[in-house]
């Protein structure tokens, strides 16, 4: 199954200094079968783009945790992440009580041989995820103001890296 995992800059640090990238939670985002049929229509790949949002989006909060915390990206705090990932349908169940693109991995961690790529923020989004980082829990609340504000970074792409170029990838930012 492939899964969309919300990340930061951070665990990508982790995951290249250990061979593993903690799983907040065990949370990721997926097309699983409840999403499936959220829409009328839709290939397949559509319809991952839509979990792959809701892992951007996750990602806004997992920045706004390290912000909180002092333990956020030194030089890059402000860089949206999702590992894209392939694992057994068998380790992730979906959580449809959650939302319908959410699963859970039922591990703490995905290694390194399991990822089939890496999407990171160019610097030029840096701005707009540091509103909408700070806007994402007004949002969720049912701020309009504030989910317009999110929605103006979920606009941006996110660059995507083959795994192999991971260890380039955090040397040139």
């Amino acid at each position: 199954m492939r899964l969309f995992v919300p990340a930061t800059l951070a665990m990508l640090e982790t995951l290249l200094d250990s061979g593993e990238m903690p799983v907040r939670s065990g949370t990721a985002f997926a097309a699983t079968p409840a999403l499936v049929e959220s829409y009328a229509e839709g290939d397949t790949e559509e319809i991952e783009h839509v979990a792959y949002l809701e892992a951007a989006r996750a990602s806004l909060r997992l920045l706004g945790g390290e912000i909180d915390s002092g333990a956020v990206h030194d030089t890059h705090p402000y860089r949206r992440v999702v590992v894209s990932v392939d694992v057994p349908d068998a380790d992730a169940q979906p959580r449809p009580d959650l939302d319908t693109a959410v699963v859970r991995l039922s591990r703490g961690t995905v290694a390194m041989e399991e990822i089939a790529a890496v999407h990171v923020d160019l610097a030029g989004a840096a701005d707009a995820v540091e509103a909408a980082v700070e806007a994402v829990d007004r949002a969720d609340l049912g701020d309009e103001d504030a989910e317009l504000t999110v929605g103006d970074a979920l606009d941006i792409d996110l660059a995507w890296y083959d795994a192999g170029e991971l260890p380039f990838l955090l040397s040139l930012l």
